[in-house]
């Protein structure tokens, strides 16, 4: 069995958010981190292989310092990785990224293809469906729990209130929550080996199943009009006073600030 886990760095955005003059984010100069729907994908794929012996592959689109995270999903017990990076690919919005992963995720052999659920830098939880999309396969989002069985998956759903147990055959596509599961640690060994292991890396040209009108900034039919950090407000007003003082003094407040 072959499983191929798509992974992202993202913005660590505790240390900040910065932009482009474009309004893309301008990740070169931000901390990265693996996103956490997709390390929990990856947990749920190396818990299959532990089960079933299956090879697990990451994939991802980005800067050549996501080497770092593609060497931390080998640590973690990832079998193979793979780097997608070109400059011709960068800027690219959710159609472009998903038509450029998915012709590098064609070249590899899968049964199961496992995504995070959204990435938090965007949030729009549209890449993993549409990769299922350009490769023609069916797809389960919001997983909480996946089992195979046989050749094919049991996955159970989460909706707002209540959940629903999908059974698919494989080949198919799986979205991940974070809640999935709680990631594994890296071990020493696990961490000797993923520096020992080569990373696959391939550029535009590596990927002959794609059109260079859907990739990067220029082939994403998804503009940026503005983009900005938000505004951090700072720590609220405390007062110490007993119930009835507490009381007067909000109303008072308000008063001031012409809500009542």
């Amino acid at each position: 069995m072959n499983i191929v886990v798509c992974i992202k760095q993202v913005p660590d955005t505790k240390g900040g958010v910065k932009f482009n003059p474009d309004g893309t984010l301008d990740r070169a100069s931000m901390l990265a981190i693996m996103n956490p729907d997709d390390k929990a994908g990856l947990e749920a794929a190396l818990r299959i292989k532990d089960e079933t012996g299956a090879k697990v592959t990451v994939v991802t689109m980005g800067l050549p310092k996501a080497d770092d995270m593609l060497r931390e999903a080998l640590a973690m017990g990832a079998d193979e990785a793979v780097l997608v990076t070109d400059r011709r690919l960068g800027g690219a919005d959710t159609w472009a990224t998903s038509s450029t992963v998915a012709a590098a995720v064609k070249k590899l052999d899968y049964d199961l293809i496992i995504t995070g659920r959204q990435a938090i830098d965007g949030d729009t939880a549209q890449v993993g469906p549409q990769i299922a999309e350009h490769l023609s396969l069916p797809v389960i989002s919001y997983a909480e729990d996946i089992k195979v069985e046989g050749n094919s998956v049991v996955v159970k759903r989460q909706y707002e209130d209540r959940y629903h147990e999908v059974k698919a055959q494989m080949p198919c596509l799986i979205t991940a929550l974070s809640e999935l599961n709680q990631p594994r640690y890296m071990t020493p060994g696990g961490i000797f080996d993923a520096y020992e292991k080569e990373v696959t890396v391939w550029g535009r040209d590596d990927l002959t199943d794609l059109d260079d009108a859907n990739i990067g900034l220029a082939g994403s039919p998804t503009k940026i009009a503005k983009a900005s950090d938000k505004v951090r407000k700072g720590a609220g007003e405390k007062v110490a006073l007993d119930p009835k003082e507490s009381v007067e003094y909000i109303v008072n407040k308000l008063k001031e600030k012409h809500v009542i």
